[in-house]
């Protein structure tokens, strides 16, 4: 049994030290796969950006020339707000001191106020109907725009009739939009522009 003993404990240190080794190999192959991996992910070239399509630089073309139309539109309104405000102070001015009698107006200064009053009442009419004028050539742009689009995504030729379901999903507020001066818009066949019924609200060719 003295005999045995030692043997038997070389055997059970062997058999530690064989799998211990086995164990370190192991980890070493996987250490020296995965530095492997991480120099070929880095020597990989880097996924090279989407350019965006023509179509995808039209339309953020047309959404920037939108932008700047309305914030010119806005800037037409707030001259048609300042112009009204002036002309009803000069309005209620002109009110006052006709029945005011401590200061009378003469002939030429009722004339001159009447005179100016008109001005600015045409100056305003002007500005709106310019503001309604932009604005409704502005949705013949986009309906128009949305048609190809909706043209382009389905296949649909020249002369292929739309309707507004058909391109609502192609506009900014999912809806065709509608003429700020009344008008009825008629969408037409694809290949020719949509109309207002308003004379002079056509999309410039």
């Amino acid at each position: 049994m003295k005999t045995i003993l030692p043997w038997l404990c070389v055997v059970v240190f062997a058999i530690g030290f064989g799998a211990q080794y086995s164990a370190n190999r192991k980890q070493a192959a996987e250490l020296a796969q995965l530095r492997d991996d991480n120099e070929k992910l880095r020597a990989a070239p880097e996924p090279t950006k989407k350019q965006p399509s023509e179509s995808e630089n039209d339309e953020l073309t047309q959404l920037r020339k939108d932008h700047e139309d309305l914030l010119r539109l806005r800037n037409e309104v707030r001259q048609l707000r300042d112009q009204n405000q002036q002309l009803t102070k000069q309005t209620q001015a002109a009110q006052a001191a006709s029945a005011n009698p401590q200061h009378p107006q003469s002939p030429q200064q009722v004339a001159q106020l009447m005179a100016e009053n008109q001005q600015l009442r045409a100056q305003t009419l002007f500005i709106q109907q310019t503001n309604q004028l932009n604005a409704c050539i502005n949705n013949l742009r986009q309906i128009e725009a949305a048609k190809q689009q909706w043209a382009a995504a389905n296949g649909r030729p020249t002369g292929s009739l739309v309707s507004p379901q058909d391109i609502a999903p192609y506009l900014a507020a999912k809806a065709v939009p509608t003429c700020p001066g009344g008008g009825v818009y008629t969408l037409n066949p694809i290949g020719l522009n949509p109309i207002c019924n308003i004379p002079g609200h056509v999309l410039p060719k």
